[in-house]
This record gives structure tokens, C-alpha cells and sequence, in this order.
């Protein structure tokens, strides 16, 4: 399950590793849906720190899986007003040995919200694609240990290449408490996108947290940063702004469907 809600939690994205599907299971469908004090991607608010609905569906089929997942996204003081984010992947779950991987292929897709408008008819398109490949092991009972490494050849709002790469953790105090976290680094080559420059940056994310499920809710609270300054390209040139990449507590609950 794709889930991408707040990012590299023991929700979703990367830390809740799914049971490794083998060549005898039948075809499945999940659904999630989830409500959240703010979408965080990365390090970066999505909403300008407003809470956000979010939900998904996922099929399955042996190791091979394809899925959707949605966000409501506000991006207005910087020009691209509001609108939802649609997520469109695929890719497959293959096991070597004690090792879980997942290759695939994600779109990310902006539905309502205006591309970036640089005058002369020139427009970064905000939409854009990234390939992945993740691994995790259990080295102990109770423990997840995972990597990640995500590329895209165009990134949002024509900004060039990019690539993202996390090192997580997670481990199941029992069955209803979880705790976990995940430290993360993402370069983009060009900033500036469609304007005039180019200013390549990069910066660190980092997050930590708890999760408790009770009668199929899963509530994770969560501490989320970043290293990025006021002063740094991503902001100088308005890809993102500073309050957005500000450290925040996150709260969020989510049910399986």
C-alpha cells in the first residue's frame, strides 16, 4: 500500500512493510482513508499547514501491485492556488533471501491547481514522475530496517532532475504501539524551474514518532523537520517558502478499508 499521507511514517510510505506477496496469492483490493492536522511530503508542507482528507485504493496480484491515493493540497502564496493531488503507481514486490524489495513507478498529478505562470505564456508544469526502488529486512523481532531511493528526470514545476534517498526505521512495541523514523535527503537540480537562473539545492528531512491503533484506527503523532534556512536557494527562489519547511508536530488518523 502506496500511502503517502505524511510521508515515511509507520503509516504508509515506506515503513509499514507489507507482507511480501508470493506467486500463489490471488488478486486483492484495500482501501485507506485518512485525516490529517497537514500533509507533509518530504519535509514540506503541502497545505500550508492546513489539515488535509486524504485516501486511497490498492490492487494486488501475486508481487505485482497498481494503486491510487489522493490529498486535497493549498499552494495559494505561491501562485497555484488549491486543488487535490492524485498519485498514480504500480510496480512489483519481489523477496531475495530475507530481503523485501519494491520497484515501481509513481505520477503524481495536480487536478484544479494552476502550473506555475512565468509570463510570456510560459507555464512550469507541476505534474511529474518518479522511479523508486526500496528494500527492508527484519534483522530482529519486531524490528523493520529500510532504504529508499527515488528519481525523477523532469521534477515538479519543470525543475529539473531530482532525486530523494531515506534510511528508516520502525519497531513494534507490541500490538497496538508502534514507533518509528526516518532520516531523508533530497537534491533538485534547478530551483528556479521555469524562471530566469538556475540554482541547484538540496536539503535534509528527518522525522519521529508514534503510532497506536485501536479498533482499526491507526493515530500517529509525529515529529517532522528540516534543515532548510531562510536564506537558501529552495526559498530565494520561491520553489517552496520557509514557514512551510518549518519543524512541526503531526497528528493523524487513519483507517484500512
Amino acid at each position: 500500500m502506496w500511502n503517502k499521507s505524511l510521508g515515511p511514517i509507520l503509516l504508509g510510505a515506506g515503513l509499514l512493510i507489507a507482507t511480501p506477496a508470493t506467486a500463489q496469492d490471488g488478486p486483492t483490493f484495500s482501501g485507506n482513508v485518512a485525516l490529517a492536522s497537514d500533509y507533509v511530503f518530504r519535509g514540506i508542507s503541502q497545505t500550508g499547514g492546513n489539515p488535509a482528507i486524504q485516501g486511497g485504493a490498492d490492487y494486488t496480484n501475486g508481487m505485482f501491485y497498481a494503486g491510487a491515493w489522493a490529498s486535497n493540497v493549498d499552494f495559494a502564496e505561491l501562485g497555484a492556488g488549491s486543488g487535490i493531488e492524485l498519485d498514480l503507481y504500480g510496480g512489483v514486490r519481489p523477496q531475495v533471501g530475507a530481503v523485501t524489495f519494491d520497484l515501481g513507478v509513481i505520477g503524481y498529478f495536480y487536478p484544479g491547481v494552476t502550473d506555475i505562470q512565468a509570463g510570456g505564456g510560459v507555464e512550469g508544469e507541476l505534474d511529474y514522475f518518479e522511479g523508486y526502488a526500496k528494500a527492508s529486512i527484519s534483522p530482529a523481532d519486531r524490528w523493520t530496517l529500510g532504504a529508499a531511493a527515488y528519481y525523477s528526470p523532469e521534477f515538479t514545476g519543470e525543475t529539473g532532475q531530482a532525486y530523494y534517498v531515506e534510511a528508516n526505521a520502525a519497531f513494534a512495541v507490541n500490538d497496538a504501539v508502534g514507533v518509528s523514523g526516518a532520516i531523508g535527503y533530497q537534491a533538485i537540480d534547478d530551483v528556479s524551474g521555469v524562471f530566469p537562473g538556475e540554482f541547484s539545492d538540496e536539503y535534509t528531512t528527518w522525522n519521529v514518532g508514534a503510532t497506536y491503533t485501536l479498533h482499526g484506527f491507526a493515530i500517529d503523532v509525529r515529529y517532522v523537520g528540516t534543515d532548510v534556512e531562510a536564506s537558501d536557494d529552495l526559498i530565494a527562489q520561491a520553489f517552496t517558502t520557509a514557514d512551510r519547511a518549518d519543524d512541526r508536530v503531526l497528528l493523524s488518523i487513519r483507517r484500512a478499508l
